[in-house]
């Protein structure tokens, strides 16, 4: 289906998911990041800004998002949307990974089951495209869902794999020269045996695969294949609990921005056992590569400003090299900006263990000192 139905809106906001790449492209060729179209840190974010655009405006602001990211938006659809509160109409456009009966990364299994029942819960309205539905039918069931706008509601429509058709080539792509997975294989490296916490998406799979090429235990790595944004809160709480390890937290651009007060935190608790590197390719790579603020960020400053006693941006892996090997000896909190080209491999796999076997291979090794 095509993506004509959202003709009549003009000011969008979210945070990009594989299954609306179609979506996301679209609004990104038509309108790029502007006052008709902003990429939020996360999906709460996002409600905020739509209801601003509402406040300013009058109209109904479409918001975004991956399933996923339904739990970010609670707090502000009922305590500030809700006609029990503010009466802020919104579109809420969802992507649903994690569908009951289709196969889908473990992370979003459970999300998947409740998806329609949490949007039930929070009483907005929500219809469900797929490859059969037509475009009479999404305008119609528009013309329902404007009465609900009327009176200050919000409704879904919540898109299956496939549903969403854009013709456009839209191709995302930064300066820096050194892949991602290049970086991570030297900061694996430097690591040796100490525990590691990588983030969400593409760089969890170039740990694992990076493991498997150089046949070394999986024990030593927690792969954060869900909670985008919590791996440096993950790697503070092991850091505080081992004071006698070094951790190191492999973070992306996208995650760190998403729940960036993770940073104060951590600049306020100062691990000196924390090494905090986030690899930034200044895009959400992983769900089609749409842009991130990151690229207009002097990452390195906010660390600073956080509390964080080190932190230097590399471009190199010389310089990356340097400064990991610094972050070792210096004995202190240590943040590490990694500019990284965007890419990966085609034929990058993903983890064959289980979520639950790579808890238990991690906390057996954290226990045994391995």
């Amino acid at each position: 289906m095509t993506l004509d139905f959202l003709t009549e809106f003009d000011f969008f906001t979210g945070v990009p998911d594989s299954l609306l790449k179609a979506l996301c492209s679209y609004l990104y060729d038509k309108y790029g990041i502007s006052d008709h179209h902003i990429i939020a840190a996360n999906e709460g974010n996002a409600v905020a800004l739509a209801a601003g655009c509402h406040l300013a405006t009058g109209k109904t602001p479409v918001v975004y998002l991956q399933n996923s990211g339904l739990g970010n938006i609670v707090n502000p659809v009922a305590s500030l949307l809700n006609e029990k509160v503010y009466g802020i109409p919104c579109l809420f456009i969802v992507g649903w990974r994690g569908e009951p009966g289709v196969h889908d990364e473990p992370q979003h299994a459970f999300q998947g089951e409740i998806t329609l029942s949490l949007l039930e819960n929070l009483n907005i309205p929500a219809y469900v495209i797929d490859k059969n539905t037509t475009e009479e039918q999404v305008k119609a069931k528009l013309d329902e869902y404007r009465a609900l706008f009327a009176q200050g509601k919000q409704a879904a429509f919540v898109v299956r794999k496939g549903a969403l058709e854009y013709s456009g080539k839209t191709v995302y792509r930064n300066s820096h020269p050194m892949t991602r997975e290049d970086a991570i294989g030297y900061i694996l490296r430097a690591s040796g045996g100490d525990p590691v916490v990588s983030t969400t998406g593409k760089a969890s799979r170039e740990v694992y695969e990076l493991r498997e090429s150089r046949s070394q235990d999986h024990g030593r790595d927690f792969l954060t294949v869900g909670s985008m944004g919590h791996s440096s809160s993950i790697a503070l709480g092991i850091a505080l609990q081992k004071p006698d390890r070094r951790v190191w937290c492999l973070d992306g651009d996208g995650a760190a921005l998403m729940h960036l007060g993770a940073m104060a935190l951590i600049g306020a608790n100062k691990p000196v056992n924390l090494i905090h590197i986030v690899l930034n390719n200044e895009a959400h790579e992983s769900v089609g590569g749409m842009p991130t603020v990151a690229g207009a960020l002097d990452l390195p400053a906010i660390a600073r400003a956080c509390g964080y006693p080190g932190a230097v941006s590399v471009d190199s892996p010389e310089a990356l090299d340097e400064a990991l090997e610094s972050a070792k000896m210096s004995n202190q909190l240590t943040f590490i900006e990694v500019k990284c080209a965007l890419g990966a491999r085609d034929d990058l796999g993903r983890p064959t263990t289980t979520p639950q076997e790579n808890k238990a291979a991690f906390m057996a090794a954290l226990e045994g000192g391995v």
